[in-house]
């Protein structure tokens, strides 16, 4: 079964995704930073699909899926952009790394959920 893994600094917003897919039946793996995401990566977590936030201390969340895109195991996997910013030039550089989406937060559960299986139709929750 494909994770989703989840990127952002703020714990409170990890806690939230992360219970909102938990709550639908997907597994969720987290990172607070883009190194670790990367590390964990690197270290052989494959995803299914992953979120990221786009301000991060250390890479942001563009930087990061620059170098997962350039990993064979991450180099097709399905990324969005989580985030306050709304701005065009932003969403543009996002996908000119390799953002598969972008989501403005404060995403509604539907919506994340709605996304996640258009973007990554593979992921599948596990059955009740």
């Amino acid at each position: 079964m494909a994770t989703i893994l989840l990127v952002d600094d703020s714990p409170t917003i990890l806690a939230s995704m992360s219970g909102i897919l938990a709550r639908s039946g997907y597994i969720t793996e987290q990172a607070a930073t883009g190194e670790t995401a990367l590390a964990k990566v690197r270290a052989g977590l494959v995803p299914g699909l992953i979120i990221t936030d786009y301000h991060m201390p250390g890479i942001n969340g563009v930087q990061l899926i620059q170098e997962l895109r350039t990993l064979a195991s991450t180099r097709f996997v399905p990324m969005l952009v989580l985030t306050t910013e709304s701005q065009q030039e932003k969403r543009d550089e996002a996908r000119k790394a390799g953002a598969t989406g972008w989501l403005v937060k404060p995403v509604q559960p539907d919506k994340l959920l709605q996304v996640i299986r258009q973007v990554a139709p593979a992921v599948h929750p596990r059955a009740a």
